[in-house]
């Protein structure tokens, strides 16, 4: 027997009729919750109802991209701030301006990544794309964006990890990445994640960044063609004297104009030059040092009480060593010559 309709109204289908549902264009938009309906005051009505109404046409607007399979959305980079860890000394501004003119020319191709800011409510946060981001600054564009909810781990390693595979990052830089993470006590797997590196790689990384002060790091600049040995050598021979007479010597207006790569160069040429004293007493053999005043090379004279040594350096050795050797016959006429006058023979 059927159950009794306790309300009067049959649950029952008339024969042939199918049961309704909400046609597509009446969906309720996902995440979209309708504000309870309280009692409002006459006066407040049409505020209201046009404050649902521009929310409900924003939410369906985000969805429309969404159903087209758009995930890329514009944003105004007013409200974006960047990633709470640097990893870059500074952009390249010739990098920068091609990179202005391919946007100009085509859009912007590569979408950055944002996440909501975890401090500041309606503002995002960048964890890649700072480049992008400031080409169009200065079009005066919006940023196409894919926004994500991206924990403090996840944000350095999606900005690690893009960096590594799309940018030209160089050792240094990506060595002061590691420290600056470290810093923020992010454990070594992260580190290591975001770099792409392992454990022996992260520690030389480390190491060259602590033994190398920043102010001195920063006058040098990225040095995108200094690779990881030579700047292990460099902090490996540094010590506090030396860095203060690189910085003093790399504040000059004639070091500051020269590129990142031979600001590297003058601070290495300052650290491993030798000490040329005329004479100097080195286990017990005397060395003496000559220097042209273009300094282009440098001839060291060791000798003892029966043998003498003389070693060529720098880029011209090896031709100045040529040359002297092709010219040893009439050094040593010129030489016993010299010895006739002084002893009168």
């Amino acid at each position: 027997m059927a159950r009794k309709n306790l309300i009067g109204i049959s649950e029952e289908l008339a024969p042939g009729t199918q049961p309704t549902s909400p046609s597509s264009s009446a969906r309720p938009l996902e995440g979209f919750v309708p504000p309870p309906r309280a009692a409002t005051p006459i006066g407040g009505i049409t505020k209201s109802l046009s404050n649902i109404t521009s929310t409900m046409e924003r939410a369906q607007g985000l969805e429309r991209q969404l159903a087209e399979g758009q995930t890329i959305i514009d944003l105004d980079p007013a409200i974006l701030d960047s990633s709470f860890v640097s990893d870059r000394l500074a952009i390249d501004e010739t990098g920068l301006s091609q990179l202005i003119e391919q946007i100009r020319e085509n859009g912007q191709q590569v979408p950055i990544l944002v996440r909501p800011h975890p401090e500041a409510k309606g503002r995002y946060q960048v964890a890649y794309g700072h480049r992008r981001l400031a080409a169009v600054r200065v079009l005066g564009l919006k940023v196409r964006a894919v926004v994500r909810d991206l924990t403090d781990d996840q944000l350095v390693v999606s900005q690690g990890q893009e960096n590594n595979s799309r940018t030209n990052l160089s050792y240094i830089e990506r060595a002061l990445f590691a420290s600056r993470l470290e810093e923020r006590a992010f454990t070594r797997d992260v580190i290591m994640s975001a770099l792409g590196v392992d454990k022996a790689a992260l520690s030389k990384m480390l190491s060259a960044v602590k033994q190398v002060p920043l102010n001195l790091i920063e006058a040098i600049g990225p040095a995108r063609e200094v690779g990881r040995r030579r700047w292990m050598e460099f902090a490996e021979k540094l010590d506090h004297a030396k860095a203060i007479s690189i910085l003093k010597l790399l504040a000059s207006d004639e070091a500051r104009a020269k590129s990142s790569e031979e600001r590297f160069q003058l601070a290495a040429d300052e650290l491993f030059k030798k000490d040329l004293k005329t004479s100097t007493r080195q286990n017990d053999r005397l060395a003496e040092a000559w220097v042209p005043t273009d300094k282009s090379v440098s001839v060291t004279l060791t000798k003892t009480a029966k043998r003498a040594t003389i070693a060529v350096e720098a880029k011209d050795g090896p031709e100045f060593a040529e040359f002297i050797t092709s010219q040893l016959e009439s050094l040593y006429e010129a030489f016993r010559n010299v010895g006739k006058k002084v002893t009168g023979d």
